[in-house]
């Protein structure tokens, strides 16, 4: 596996990873996201529904959260867990937790880390740990780790233990990772740890540099347990020390702008969770990503008359704020609007209630119940170009399955597409540009 760099400034890495995966054939652009599977599959999708999006990352995301307790079955197949779940030719990365669904705090020992399936708690020796990853055969697989998150104000002795227990697990891992036939093409990755600590943080990066690890993974910042200043802090210190040759992963990270604050970091890599989180919450990706002008459309909208934007636009439902309020709220939107390729949206979303949703619109709202109009205005996904708000509402409000299928193919394309405009701001040194768009868009 190698890395080869388009450009590097200012700390922010654009390029590819090639001879990636056990034949060595694959390669992914970076920055880039995997694709997050639950039990071995994109939720809500099928192999025939995931092939309508575009931009579909190489790199499958496992968790061993959701598939521990079925390790057995993989042992007797014997083929990997790649064609198991009919995904033969896709790049198989395994991770130890689920970063949609965080893992209680307090159950991991010396000898063992837990997680949490379907069944409860799965408690994993290291034996049983490198069991599984020889039972799925992937490319790619971290550490055991005990990354479980520590809550704020976490002793020095407790995050000290997490450092000293996961290189440890580590070098376990290696030795059987090193004697076995199996693993032998496979690339494990070291993970990161140190909580809210600087220089726990440093030594566990200085002391999983020492080791012969494929790659980095940036682990336990996830959450609301310290600061945005503080964990920007954190990732910018380890990343410093990291060597510049070999991928960074970051655990638990998927909001626009969390992303575009990692990428200017030096994280190369993301788990793709954020447009599953979003759809369980009946809510469609909605930002805009669209750092380049587009004189001519902006002039339209900055054309169309006030009246006309009051006609269709403010609705009966500006109840709670003023009918003035909701003019603001509308014409805030036009002169956002970027009117270019799939993202032809505004850069905010109102509700005309005085609340502006980030990121997304929340499709079980009541203003949607007679909206015909696309998700998003221009998006080529095969929901907005056969679907309305209005549809999707209904289904919402059904509880129908096909619900979670339309706001998953939507906001999956969505959310790879701006991994695709964070390439091409990087490539045009407009990564500025594009990190202004994302932070005006945020509550």
């Amino acid at each position: 596996m190698k890395l080869i760099f388009s450009s590097v400034v200012n700390g922010c890495r654009h390029g590819k990873l090639i001879e990636v995966g056990r034949k060595g054939s694959k390669s992914l652009d970076i920055p880039g996201c995997l694709l997050y599977t639950r039990t071995g599959t994109a939720p809500h999708l099928t192999h025939d529904t995931l092939s309508l999006i575009e931009g579909v990352p190489e790199p499958v995301h496992l968790t061993l959260s959701t598939l521990a307790e079925h390790h057995e079955v993989l042992e007797e197949y014997k083929e990997g867990i790649g064609k198991f779940i009919g995904m033969p030719d896709s790049l198989i990365y395994c991770a130890q937790n689920d970063p949609a669904s965080p893992c209680p705090s307090g159950y991991n020992t010396n000898k063992t880390v837990s997680v949490w399936g379907g069944g409860g708690r799965i408690e994993l020796t290291l034996t049983k740990f490198m069991a599984i990853q020889q039972a799925f055969k992937p490319d790619w697989y971290h550490c055991m780790a005990d990354g479980e998150p520590l809550p704020p104000g976490s002793s020095r002795k407790r995050i000290n233990k997490s450092v000293d227990r996961t290189l440890g697990f580590l070098d376990e891992c290696l030795k059987v990772h090193q004697n076995s036939e199996v693993l032998k093409d496979a690339e494990i990755i070291g993970v990161i740890e140190g909580g809210d600590i600087l220089e726990e943080r440093l030594r566990s990066a200085r002391e999983t540099m020492k080791r012969p690890v494929g790659g980095f993974l940036l682990d336990g910042l996830q959450g609301e347990s310290m600061t945005d200043d503080l964990k920007l802090d954190l990732i910018s210190s380890v990343t410093g020390e990291l060597p510049v040759d070999k991928p960074r992963l970051i655990h638990g990270i998927g909001k626009p702008d969390e992303v575009l604050e990692c990428v200017s970091r030096g994280v190369d890599l993301f788990e793709g969770f954020f447009p599953y989180q979003v759809t369980e919450q009946g809510k469609a990706l909605s930002f805009n990503f669209k750092y380049k002008v587009d004189p001519e459309a902006e002039e339209k909208s900055l054309a169309v008359p006030l009246h006309q934007v009051q006609d269709q636009q403010l609705s009966s439902t500006c109840t709670s704020v003023t009918h003035e309020q909701c003019e603001k709220n509308h014409i805030f939107a036009m002169l956002h609007r970027n009117g270019s390729g799939d993202n032809d949206i505004s850069s905010k979303t109102s509700d005309c209630d005085g609340k502006v949703k980030a990121f997304s619109i929340d499709l079980k709202n009541e203003q949607f119940r007679d909206d015909f109009s696309p998700l998003v205005e221009g998006c080529p996904c095969y929901c907005c170009k056969n679907h309305t708000r209005a549809y999707l509402y209904h289904l919402l409000l059904t509880n129908e399955l096909l619900a979670g299928v339309l706001l998953m193919i939507h906001n999956l394309h969505h959310y790879f597409a701006f991994f695709q405009s964070i390439r091409n701001a990087l490539k045009d040194g407009h990564l500025k540009d594009l990190k202004e768009l994302i932070a005006k868009q945020k509550v």
